[in-house]
């Protein structure tokens, strides 16, 4: 396995600058979109794709949580439209962003995030 992608420690930061693009993340990384993929299911246990949705969706909710607007949140994550940002929200958390309670259990959050 690449031993370069071993030693990163920082794959929020580096998501959150490749705008939750596998492609982009990759290319940061200096390795193949394949290589990244591959590192992802033997270390974080899920493809790449899926790890920075769990992440983006994440970072949704606590910009929410401190009370951001879904417009200022979904600008903030990268998304063209609000309503795609919803979408995807609901379809993450069974919720619509604007039902959200401003207090969630921080343990659903946690478990998501490694």
């Amino acid at each position: 396995m690449n031993t370069r992608l071993n030693h990163i420690q920082n794959w929020l930061e580096l998501a959150q600058q490749a705008n939750w693009s596998a492609a982009v993340l990759a290319k940061k990384c200096g390795v193949s979109v394949r290589t990244l993929h591959r590192h992802f299911l033997k270390q974080m246990g899920k493809n790449t794709k899926s790890w920075l949705a769990e992440q983006r969706q994440c970072h949704a909710l606590e910009l929410l949580r401190d009370g951001s607007s879904i417009k200022e949140t979904s600008s903030c994550l990268g998304y063209k439209q609000p309503s795609n940002f919803t979408r995807k929200y609901k379809h993450h958390w069974g919720i619509c962003p604007s039902l959200q309670p401003a207090t969630v259990n921080s343990a659903q959050t946690a478990n998501v995030r490694k």
